[in-house]
């Protein structure tokens, strides 16, 4: 590629989509190797041959959760971590209630350990009270030690949540995004004319 900007985003029509050539005059076509390469790894064509099938088969029926239960169940996992934040512990009870049925399921919040922020001079919400960090690496660890075969995130902090997946062995997907102003639905902020007035979007 050259360093001219990516924006399949600006598309109307998906030529791709039916195999044709970019009408946007991008050229991928050096990726077509290296993507072949990779989908010849049995866990990487597995994973999307099963994602496909659940698309295919319970397009528009599934939820979300109903789809990372049936993916689970097809890659034949038998293990699941959550990796959950403090304020989402009834969230993730509620998740492990419904996934234990299926799976061994573990969970782990992200204040475990209770590592004092002021150790890492790290901004705290109330400066007068001890607050422990949140601590995504060691979620990961510990899921990794635990030998999960999926993790899922269950609304860790923007950055956390990065952490957690750079450090997972198992694979990582997100059950739940954290956002507190709008009831963990971060595309209300995409359809809403208040968010688009105060991002500057158009």
């Amino acid at each position: 590629m050259d360093d001219k900007t990516v924006n399949c985003s600006g598309c109307k029509t998906y030529p791709c989509y039916q195999g044709e050539d970019c009408v946007r005059g991008q050229d991928f076509s050096q990726y077509d190797g290296p993507v072949r390469k990779a989908l010849s790894v049995e866990e990487n064509r597995k994973m999307l041959e099963v994602s496909s099938r659940i698309e295919g088969e319970h397009y528009m029926e599934w939820t979300r959760l109903e789809e990372i239960i049936g993916f689970a169940e097809q890659m034949g996992y038998k293990t699941i971590g959550l990796a959950h934040c403090v304020g989402l512990t009834n969230e993730a009870k509620l998740l492990r209630d419904i996934l234990q049925s299926k799976f061994t399921v573990h969970t782990i919040c992200c204040k475990f350990s209770g590592i004092d922020k002021k150790d890492y001079k790290l901004s705290q919400i109330r400066d007068e009270r001890y607050e422990a960090i949140c601590n995504p690496i060691g979620q990961a660890l510990i899921l990794n030690d635990l030998k999960t075969d999926l993790n899922l995130i269950v609304g860790l902090c923007i950055g956390h949540d990065i952490l957690f997946s750079k450090y997972s062995k198992a694979p990582v997907t997100t059950f739940l995004v954290k956002d507190r102003v709008t009831g963990h639905n971060p595309a209300v902020a995409l359809y809403s004319n208040y968010y688009k007035k105060k991002l500057n979007t158009p």
